[in-house]
């Protein structure tokens, strides 16, 4: 509902980036078990993570820069996202990571990954990679043998025919299939989106802006984030800002994706942006960093702004990937990988290996039902914007004594410090009907829920699931199972009945019914192209006791 004050649902339904800092999933795994040592002393030990959610690569990419400092492992990542949008930026960011330096340089890698992440517009020399990129992605995807002999470390089998199908579509989109910018006027989308949120407070929006950074992000511990770059984005929609502000023009058409919505008593397909417009990609890269000096202050303010120091984060990310190694074989479907399929084919062994596997949309409640999930995972990761699909079937999937790291809304503007507890209580209670413990910690973090499974979780698995069905009402749910309807200036003009959608226009899949009860943070319910054109009307003012919803893939929705 819009109010005079706005949306309040700044996370919007769709996530680009995370809402928190990178991971090293090795650190954040089980150690190996001992009595397992001895049957792998001539093999490679594996890892098997599933991430629900991730949305942006960034802890794959940080686990895999960190890997040099472990013992050497085989590293299986399982991504599950809730649109093919992420699934497809994914992959872009991987290739782009993996570029060989006789292709890229460093610095320029870590420029074009910075602005195609986390900008609404790009400098033209980006967006000509971007096309190129999406081209040649558009013609492998169809082509399972060409995929696996370029891109090895990547794994499609498990996807659906028909999201293959709008996989290849997303990437024509990307390529210019439509071509102009008209078919995807970014600058009209941002600003149509940030008048439905703010409402009457948009003419003050530099004033509600400062008001966000200082009295909300930087109380919540990201005071590096400056007022000016966070100002700008929030302006504009450009976050790291590289070259003068003149080049940045071009639409980026990685942050497009598709909404079904009702006019005229029709469900039409409208392709617009959707994602967040109230935290920004600062906190992903930009708030921690390994080498202290980045977080010096002077005179209480910080030397470096979120964006400095995301860029070296970044490139000392892509630094360390390169130097680990690059994968050489094709590692076969989820099935080969784990002996359920006829011909398991040899991997190369000189360099450490690993494998994304993309799993099909809106599959976390039924992935249990096949053997070679069940019982699979070493780490369970969930976005915040996912929680509502913790559940005790998705639990069944990961290892007695594997660990559960679930992301809390700790960088959501929108909601309040007593809704933070609130959530993060609702967390615990999920994850102990998935079968799941928390781990003891002499401080626990305000950014990550973690948990354990014990060795008989999984015979409180029935009974959570009775009491797991049907969420009671005025139950909390995450921001992704709700998505919020921004204006219809903000809207490329709706399909007429009856006819597909665009090239490239996927839908974000809405998964089953959430578990037990819902978390839900504020988003604006569903609405049809109507109400969303009606003005909104002075009397109507949020109430203090709703709960923002959390983003989807990622707003977080509980």
């Amino acid at each position: 509902m819009t109010t005079p004050a706005g949306s309040g649902t700044g996370f919007g339904s769709v996530s680009w980036w995370g809402l928190s800092p990178a991971l090293d999933l090795q650190a954040e795994s089980p150690p190996v078990d001992p009595d397992l040592r001895e049957d792998t002393e001539h093999t490679t030990p594996e890892l098997d993570v599933l991430l629900v959610g991730s949305v942006d690569g960034r802890h794959l990419l940080r686990t895999l820069a960190r890997a040099a400092l472990w013992p050497r492992r085989r590293l299986h990542f399982y991504v599950l996202e809730n649109n093919l949008e992420a699934v497809a930026r994914h992959m872009l960011i991987f290739s782009l990571a993996l570029e060989g330096p006789e292709e890229m340089g460093l610095q320029e890698r870590s420029e074009t990954f910075l602005e195609v992440w986390g900008n609404a517009l790009l400098r033209p020399q980006v967006a000509a990679f971007v096309r190129a990129q999406a081209d040649r992605l558009a013609r492998l995807v169809p082509e399972p043998h060409r995929l696996a002999e370029q891109l090895p470390w990547l794994s499609l089998s498990a996807l659906k025919f028909r999201e293959r199908d709008a996989l290849e579509a997303v990437f024509r989109f990307w390529a210019g299939g439509e071509k102009g910018p008209e078919v995807f006027p970014m600058s009209r989308l941002w600003d149509s989106r940030l008048r439905h949120y703010l409402g009457s407070r948009y003419d003050a929006r530099r004033g509600v802006s400062d008001w966000d950074l200082h009295m909300k992000l930087h109380d919540r511990g990201a005071r590096v984030i400056h007022t000016r770059e966070f100002r700008r984005w929030r302006d504009t929609g450009v976050a790291f800002e590289l070259r003068d502000s003149s080049a940045y023009h071009v639409p980026n058409r990685t942050l497009a994706s598709g909404r079904l919505l009702s006019h005229h008593g029709e469900r039409v397909a409208a392709r617009g942006y959707w994602g967040d417009i109230a935290t920004g990609p600062f906190v992903a890269f930009g708030i921690e960093a390994d080498d202290e000096s980045l977080l010096r202050t002077s005179n209480g303010q910080p030397v470096k702004t979120a964006s400095e120091i995301t860029q070296h984060n970044v490139t000392e990310l892509f630094r360390e990937v390169a130097a680990w190694g690059r994968p050489t074989a094709n590692h076969g479907t989820p099935e080969q990988v784990h002996g359920e399929g006829p011909g398991s084919p040899e991997r190369a062994a000189p360099s450490p290996e690993f494998t994304v596997h993309f799993l099909p949309l809106g599959s976390a409640q039924t992935l249990h039902h096949k053997s070679c999930y069940e019982g699979r995972f070493q780490l369970l990761y969930v976005a915040c914007g996912m929680v509502h699909l913790l559940s005790p079937d998705l639990g069944a999937c990961v290892a007695p004594g594997g660990y559960l790291i679930v992301e809390l809304a700790r960088y959501l503007v929108d909601l309040r410090q007593e809704q933070l507890q609130g959530f993060s209580a609702r967390v615990g209670e999920l994850a102990q009907a998935a079968g799941f413990t928390p781990q003891n910690q002499d401080r626990p973090s305000e950014t990550f829920a973690r948990f354990y499974k014990s060795g008989d979780s999984a015979c409180l698995r029935s009974h959570a699931a009775v009491q797991s069905t049907t969420p009671p009402p005025g139950a909390l749910v995450p921001p992704s199972a709700q998505s919020a309807t921004p204006p219809p200036d903000a809207l490329v003009p709706p399909l007429e009945a009856g006819n597909p959608p665009p090239e490239g226009l996927t839908q974000p899949s809405e998964g089953k019914t959430p578990p037990s009860e819902h978390l839900e943070l504020p988003s604006e319910p569903r609405a049809s192209l109507s109400e969303v054109q009606a003005p909104p009307t002075g009397s109507q003012t949020p109430k203090p006791e709703s709960l923002p919803r959390l983003p989807d893939a990622q707003p977080p929705h509980l």
